[in-house]
């Protein structure tokens, strides 16, 4: 599967955007989805994920600010981002992993194999 996010930019505190990340070559329902960030020199970091038939995971510093989503008839995944911190301040990635991955590490970046490009999200 092939990722494209879309999305990011420059937002002022307090602020909102909306990413969107869209899919190619296979079915998203099959695969487990996340959005990942890494700022400088801080290691990636698991954001949201929504696995099929299991449901939604959310990291703790973004919980009750960002909400993921995803609409399988149009092959993307949306995180949805309010409450905008300088901390928010990051490279953004979508992910894809077709298969289980256990509770504990849906939110780990190495159990994803697929990447998009990734969009920047400055906050300011």
């Amino acid at each position: 599967v092939q990722l494209v996010e879309s999305g990011g930019g420059s937002v002022q505190v307090g602020g909102s955007l909306t990413l969107s990340c869209v899919a190619s070559g296979d079915t998203i329902g099959r695969y487990c989805m996340g959005w990942f960030r890494q700022a400088p020199g801080q290691e990636r970091e698991g954001v949201a994920v929504i696995a099929p038939d299991v449901g939604i995971d959310y990291s703790d510093s973004v919980k009750g600010r960002f909400t993921i989503s995803q609409d399988n008839a149009k092959a993307t995944v949306y995180l949805q981002m309010n409450s905008l911190k300088v901390e928010d301040t990051a490279m953004y990635y979508c992910a894809a992993s077709r298969g289980y991955i256990a509770t504990s590490r849906r939110l780990v970046a190495t159990a994803y194999n697929y990447w998009g490009q990734g969009t920047q999200v400055t906050v300011s």
